[in-house]
């Protein structure tokens, strides 16, 4: 089955079960079925309300998903299943973690240097058609904003602040 249709068959189970157990307060954050070395895998993020998510729900999903992925055989190949919380230092990726993230402080990885780091951090100030802007302070406190486009970024995270 190809890649696309194993996705969106995955969409629809998590989407089934987290219907149907709207107590636990667990949504899709993010998912992917991707190749590493070798091995297939199937990541799927999950999030939760207002609470961290626990391995117990991590496990519960893992059991339902095995169930039916087990039962429906749609994966030909050998693969690795995972589910995991997005945690702290969660990745954004779509235009909703963006938007949900924004006025948070966060970092960004960036695959060319610019004022001589490839690592940027500061707080989310907008986020628009993949391009983001963000607030960032010097050494001596001063604020100034800062313009990338998709092309400049790597990886945003959340930051985690103590």
């Amino acid at each position: 089955m190809a890649k696309n249709k194993i996705t969106d068959l995955v969409l629809g189970l998590l989407e089934v079960y987290f219907q149907g157990n709207p107590d636990k307060g667990l949504s899709l954050y993010h998912l992917e079925f991707v190749k590493e070395g070798p091995d297939k895998v199937l990541r799927i993020f999950i999030d939760k309300d207002k609470e961290y998510v626990s391995t117990e729900d991590c496990e519960e999903v893992s059991r339902y998903l095995s169930e039916k992925l087990d039962d429906l055989d749609p994966i030909e190949q050998n693969y690795v299943l995972e589910i995991s919380s997005p945690g702290m230092d969660r990745v954004l990726v779509t235009p909703e973690h963006f938007e949900r993230y924004k006025g948070e402080e966060v970092e960004v990885s960036l695959y060319r240097e610019i004022e001589g780091t490839k690592k940027l951090e500061g707080t989310l100030l907008d986020y628009s058609h993949g391009n983001i802007k963000l607030k960032v302070e010097n050494d001596k406190g001063e604020a100034k904003e800062v313009e990338l486009e998709s092309k400049d970024f790597a990886k945003v995270n959340l930051a985690v602040v103590i």
